[in-house]
């Protein structure tokens, strides 16, 4: 049994839906076209298992603490500069689960560099 994913409103939703409408109609850059494919290998694995091991998923508490929520984190890439980071929340159903976050990874964990992370609204 797997998860419903949902985009956060606005940013995530309007950055998936221009994504897909720019691939679709063949429109899409290189760079656009790399984040859309890895994007949505990422979300099929995280539909199927959050917790699947290349997805390195684990709790940012930081994000956490300041959204009330447990704020989760998985990795889109690893191991490249500016690696993409997902950010995602359970809920707001049950077996859903929606993204909330997009960014390249923090490259200071240290000096409140979550503090600088803006999360879409569940919507």
């Amino acid at each position: 049994m797997g998860y419903i994913i949902r985009m956060g409103i606005p940013e995530m939703k309007k950055l998936w839906d221009d994504l897909q409408q720019k691939y679709r109609s063949g429109t899409i850059n290189t760079k656009d076209e790399r984040l859309y494919k890895k994007w949505g290998k990422t979300l099929k694995k995280l539909a199927a298992d959050p917790f699947y091991p290349s997805l390195q998923t684990h709790e940012i508490s930081p994000l956490s603490k300041r959204y009330g929520m447990k704020v989760w984190q998985s990795y889109l890439e690893n191991k490249t500069s500016g690696a993409m980071r997902m950010f995602w929340v359970y809920g707001p159903d049950k077996q859903e689960i929606t993204i909330i976050g997009l960014e390249p990874h923090p490259e200071d964990k240290k000096n409140g560099a979550y503090d600088r992370i803006v999360l879409s609204d569940l919507g």
